[in-house]
């Protein structure tokens, strides 16, 4: 009989002991929730941050200068309009400049 009590003592004491651990464990990670949330945060804004300027659609003044050089000569005979190319063709030269204007007004979120 002595012996049957005694199993059952030490079966309760193991069960009793993996509940503190895991109550420990659990403590321990509540605790340190914050600082893991905050690492996780950093590198999502370091990787952001890596992407470079974001677009504004209302504080983004853009400036587009083309360039467009052509020779052609221009006909008109029997009520008809004619218009060729001459020399090389056609030259296109594109430049764009894109700034955002007030940065301190936004929000970003």
């Amino acid at each position: 009989m002595l012996r049957l009590l005694n199993k059952r003592r030490k079966k309760g004491q193991s069960t009793l002991e993996y509940a503190i651990l895991i109550i420990i464990i659990l403590g321990a990670l509540m605790s340190i929730q914050i600082y893991i949330k905050r690492g996780i945060q950093g590198r999502l804004k370091s990787a952001t941050d890596d992407i470079g300027d974001q677009f504004s659609p209302g504080n983004t003044n853009v400036v587009k200068i083309m360039h467009t050089v052509s020779n052609s000569v221009d006909t008109f005979a029997f009520g008809k309009s004619k218009s060729t190319l001459t020399g090389k063709g056609e030259i296109t030269t594109e430049q764009m400049n894109s700034d955002i204007m007030i940065v301190n007004q936004e929000f970003w979120q």
